[in-house]
C-alpha cells in the first residue's frame, strides 16, 4: 500500500514587524477554510482515492490570459520505465550525504508529465512517478537544514512542469452553459489529480517549511510564478482550488515583498470578471483569501485598501452568478465596516447602487448582507444613509415575493438595528408606513401580514401621535389616488364611447354609400 502523506505543517509565526497585518489573517484562514469553501471540506486532509474523471485535451503549449506558456510534452507511452529512475534507490537506503543528490534526481524524473486521457496507458510509469512524489513530499517535511538555492530552483521547476497547464473546455453533453447554469452542474474533476494532489502537497509543505529561506525563494517564486499560480484558480476542480487558496495565503504571509503585487493581480482578476466575462471558477476562493488578509489590515486603513473596497469588492455585487461567492464577499465587506465604521455609508450606498430589481433570490442575499453591515454600523453613519436605505427597504416590505418581504421584516428582530430605527423613527416611519399598511390590508402571505402587524404595533406603542399622523396622511393619499384612478377610468370610458360612436357613424356612412 502507498502511504498517505496528508496533514498540514504548523505555520511558523513571522518575526518581522511588517507581518502584523497577516498574523490574524493566517489564523482566520486556518479556522475557516473548511467552512467557507464551496467544496464543503478541505481537500488537503482528504486521502487519495480514485474518481470517474472527465477527459481533457492533450497539449504541448497553451495560451492563457493573453500569455503563451510552454509545457512538457511527455512521450512516455510505452511500458518501459526510465532506466535512470530504475537505478534510483529510496531515501532510506542512501547515506545522509547523498540524499540531496537523490532528491534532485527524483525531482527531475517527476518533471515528466503523463497523458491521463487514457487511464490504461503508461500505468507503470505513472505509478513510479506517484511513488517518487510521495517520497519527495516526505523528504520536504523531514529535511534538516536550509534548502539551497539550487534545490529551490529544481523544486519550482518540477512544480511548474506539473501544475501550469491549459484548461481546455470539456464538453457537457452539447449544452451551452450560462453563468447561472454552472452552479447546478457537477464540478469537473481533473483526471491527473492522483499526481497533482501530491505536487500541491509537496509545494505547500515547501512554502510553509521553516527551512525555506524567503529571501532566496523569492527569486523563483517571483511575480511571473504568482501570476501563473493565480491563473490556476480557473480550474474546474474544486479540490485544486482548495489547495491553491491555502498556498496563496502562505505565499502572501511568507513573501512580504509580493503582497502589493498579489493584491493588484487579484484586483485585475476581479475587474475582468466584473466588467468583461462574468465567468471565473475561483472567485469564492480568492475572496476567502482576501477575507483573511483584510482581517489582518492595520489601522488606520490605507487609501489603497479603501479604493479596493470601492472599485473591486462593491462592484462584485453586479454579476448574476453572485450566489456562488456571496458568502465570502459579504464577509470581506463586513470586515471593512468593522475596521472603519465610516465606511458603512459607502458600503450601503454601493449596495443600493447594485440592488437587484427583478431578481428576488439575489435580493434576499442583498438583504442578508445589508443586515450584517447595519449590525456593524454606528448611529452617526446610519443617519447619513437612512433615507435612501429605507426607501429601498419599503419596496422590499411590500414585495409580492414573500421571501423578500419576510427578510426585510426580520430587520426588526435585530436589537442593534431596531434601536437605531427607534432613535430615528420620525424620519423612518413616514417612509415605510405606506408599505406596512398595504401589507396588513392586502398582502397575500399570511406570514407577511402577521410580521407586519407586529412591527406596526411597535411603532404605534413607541410614538402613538406620529403613528396617527402617518395613518391620517396615508388615508388622505389613498383617497387622492382613488380619485385620480376614478377620473382616469372615467376619461378612458369617455374615450371608448367616443371611439365606439365614431366607429358606428363610419359603419352607417359605409352602408349608405353601398346602397
Amino acid at each position: 500500500m502507498i502511504k498517505q502523506i496528508f496533514g498540514r505543517l504548523p505555520r511558523k509565526p513571522s518575526k518581522s514587524a511588517e507581518s502584523r497585518e497577516d498574523s490574524a489573517a493566517t489564523a482566520t484562514l486556518s479556522s475557516n477554510s473548511s467552512v467557507n469553501s464551496r467544496s464543503g471540506e478541505s481537500s488537503i486532509s482528504r486521502p487519495l482515492s480514485s474518481h470517474n474523471f472527465v477527459t481533457p485535451g492533450s497539449y504541448s503549449e497553451y495560451c492563457y490570459g493573453g500569455k503563451t506558456y510552454p509545457t512538457i510534452d511527455s512521450k512516455l507511452n510505452g511500458n518501459l520505465l526510465s532506466p535512470t529512475y530504475e537505478a534510483l534507490p529510496s531515501f532510506k537506503d542512501v547515506p545522509i550525504s547523498e540524499k540531496q543528490n537523490l532528491f534532485i534526481k527524483k525531482l527531475n524524473f517527476c518533471c515528466k508529465v503523463f497523458d491521463f486521457t487514457d487511464q490504461t496507458k503508461s500505468l507503470k510509469e505513472k505509478e513510479a512517478k506517484r511513488q517518487a512524489l510521495l517520497e519527495l513530499a516526505d523528504y520536504v517535511t523531514s529535511v534538516n537544514g536550509k534548502f539551497t538555492e539550487y534545490v529551490m530552483q529544481e523544486i519550482i521547476k518540477m512544480v511548474s512542469a506539473n501544475l501550469f497547464r491549459p484548461f481546455l473546455p470539456a464538453p457537457r453533453e452539447g449544452k451551452i452553459i450560462e453563468a447561472l447554469d454552472l452552479e447546478e452542474e457537477e464540478p469537473l474533476m481533473d483526471p491527473a489529480w492522483p499526481h497533482l494532489q501530491i505536487v500541491y502537497e509537496l509545494f505547500l509543505r515547501f512554502v510553509g517549511s521553516a527551512e525555506t529561506d524567503a529571501k532566496l525563494a523569492k527569486r523563483y517564486i517571483d511575480h511571473s510564478f504568482v501570476l501563473r499560480l493565480l491563473d490556476l484558480f480557473e480550474s474546474d476542480d474544486p479540490r485544486e482550488r482548495e489547495y491553491l487558496k491555502t498556498i496563496l495565503h502562505r505565499i502572501y504571509g511568507k513573501f512580504m515583498v509580493h503582497r502589493p503585487f498579489i493584491r493588484k493581480a487579484i484586483n485585475n482578476i476581479f475587474y475582468r470578471f466584473i466588467f468583461e466575462t462574468e465567468k471565473h471558477n475561483g472567485i469564492a476562493e480568492l475572496l476567502e483569501v482576501l477575507g483573511s488578509i483584510i482581517n489582518g489590515f492595520a489601522l488606520p486603513l490605507k487609501e489603497e485598501h479603501k479604493l479596493f473596497l470601492v472599485r473591486a469588492l462593491i462592484p462584485l455585487h453586479k454579476p448574476r452568478c453572485i450566489s456562488a461567492y456571496h458568502q465570502q464577499l459579504s464577509y470581506c465587506i463586513t470586515q471593512f465596516v468593522e475596521k472603519d465604521c465610516k465606511l458603512a455609508d459607502t458600503v450601503i450606498r454601493g449596495l443600493l447602487k447594485y440592488w437587484p430589481i427583478t431578481n428576488s433570490s439575489k435580493e434576499v442575499l442583498f438583504l442578508g448582507e445589508l443586515e450584517e453591515v447595519l449590525e456593524a454600523t454606528q448611529p452617526s453613519e446610519f443617519q447619513r444613509c437612512m433615507v435612501p436605505l429605507f426607501h429601498r427597504i419599503a419596496h422590499c416590505l411590500s414585495s409580492s415575493h414573500f421571501q423578500v418581504a419576510e427578510r426585510a421584516l426580520f430587520f426588526w428582530n435585530n436589537d442593534h438595528i431596531d434601536n437605531m430605527i427607534k432613535q430615528n423613527h420620525k424620519v423612518i416611519l413616514p417612509i415605510i408606513f405606506p408599505a406596512l399598511e398595504r401589507n396588513t390590508r392586502s398582502h397575500w402571505s399570511q406570514a407577511v401580514q402577521s410580521l407586519t402587524l407586529n412591527i406596526r404595533k411597535l411603532f404605534s406603542d413607541h410614538d402613538p401621535e406620529l403613528f396617527e399622523q402617518c395613518l391620517q396622511k396615508f388615508e388622505e393619499d389613498e383617497a387622492k389616488q382613488n380619485n385620480i384612478k376614478a377620473k382616469r377610468e372615467a376619461l378612458w370610458n369617455q374615450l371608448e364611447d367616443i371611439a365606439a360612436s365614431k366607429a358606428l357613424t363610419a359603419t352607417h356612412q359605409t352602408s349608405s354609400l353601398e346602397n
